[in-house]
């Protein structure tokens, strides 16, 4: 290790994200990553294209105005209730340095978006991993009233499970004296979202993405929801560590996906059909699936081990997500792909299945 870090470094175990492969041309079907399968919106590449000009020598928006108001608008709220940030990690980042308390300890799921515990080890934070239910649900009763924070996605990920917005507002009755942010990562694909609450409930932040429903992944955009406090907060410690983290061309395709809703109800819908579709195709094949209302399904293969099942779809030149963990390491997580990539799932899983 270097004699030149400090020591924190030493005790960091940094987020491990999902396979991207070197070999493109050997890939198959890529459904590791919960990527939508389908482009963005043509609107924002074109926004994108006409963005790229000479005005790129200069400084971005530093506050992303016209973004945060296509967000607003698109959410039904004011610009002053939106944080932008540079993807939803990011966004997450600056939450749990300037919004959680080191006097009590972080909530979250025991299964759950495995950069929580990072983000609180970077920012010196305890923590207090919550057990889901025997079903994988999140049981909100079961969060001490006592805390520094309280953060979940909803959907839940990995598992997929759906918590409805009346569980999410009772847990805000309760508990007022820290903030409960919920991840909504993946929404879009069947949930309703917690943004309706916002000028209700001043400890509520909601975080989303254009990385899946809006099919923008690589622009790295994300947003905070909350109440106008908040969100002064958030630009405290975003302008105290990078005063333009939002590029240029990322705001002007941004804003554009948002303000194209046709395109992105058709190919969540699409998502949406594909994942119900999937699901019955493996149950027929004796997997046993979590509810799931996002574009990922958690299927447990009932013939095989998950794990050789993962290696063996590698070689095969598909990709899916496999996690050696307690209580999930018997089930593959399945990104959404189209209705090839499905069929080509399916397919290999029955040859291999056959084989075996």
């Amino acid at each position: 290790m270097s004699q030149f870090w400090q020591p924190l470094i030493h005790e960091l175990t940094p987020y491990t994200p999902g396979e991207q492969p070197d070999d493109w041309q050997s890939i198959k079907a890529k459904l590791n990553t919960n990527e939508n399968p389908y482009p963005a919106s043509p609107k924002a590449l074109a926004a994108i294209r006409e963005a790229t000009n000479e005005d790129l020598k200069r400084y971005p928006d530093s506050d992303s105005k016209n973004l945060c108001q296509a967000a607003a608008k698109a959410y039904n709220l004011q610009p002053e209730n939106v944080f932008v940030g540079n993807g939803s990690d990011e966004v997450l980042a600056h939450i749990f340095q300037g919004l959680f308390s080191k006097k009590a300890p972080i909530l979250f799921p025991d299964i759950s978006y495995s950069f929580y515990p990072v983000y609180a080890n970077l920012y010196q934070l305890a923590t207090n991993p919550i057990p889901l239910t025997e079903d994988f649900s999140i049981k909100t009763a079961d969060y001490p009233a006592v805390n520094g924070g309280i953060i979940f996605p909803n959907p839940n990920a990995p598992t997929g499970k759906y918590l409805p917005l009346p569980e999410i507002e009772k847990l805000l009755k309760v508990n007022t004296d820290s903030v409960v942010v919920i991840d909504e990562a993946y929404i879009d694909f069947g949930g309703e979202s917690a943004t309706s609450l916002i000028n209700t409930y001043p400890q509520l932040v909601v975080t989303q993405t254009l990385s899946k429903s809006r099919s923008l992944a690589g622009l790295r955009v994300g947003f905070a929801f909350a109440q106008p406090e908040i969100i002064e907060g958030l630009n405290r410690v975003k302008n105290s560590f990078n005063s333009y983290p939002i590029d240029r061309l990322a705001q002007a395709g941004g804003a554009a996906a948002l303000q194209d809703h046709a395109y992105f109800t058709q190919t969540t819908q699409k998502v949406i059909a594909s994942r119900e579709a999937l699901c019955n195709e493996l149950q027929r094949l004796d997997f046993e699936i979590i509810p799931s209302k996002t574009n990922f399904v958690m299927a447990k293969p009932t013939k095989c081990e998950a794990k050789w099942l993962f290696e063996q779809l590698k070689t095969k030149g598909i990709l899916v997500r496999y996690f050696n963990q307690q209580r999930i390491s018997d089930y593959l997580r399945i990104s959404i792909g189209t209705e090839d990539e499905n069929q080509w799932l399916i397919d290999e899983i029955k040859a291999l299945l056959t084989a075996k």
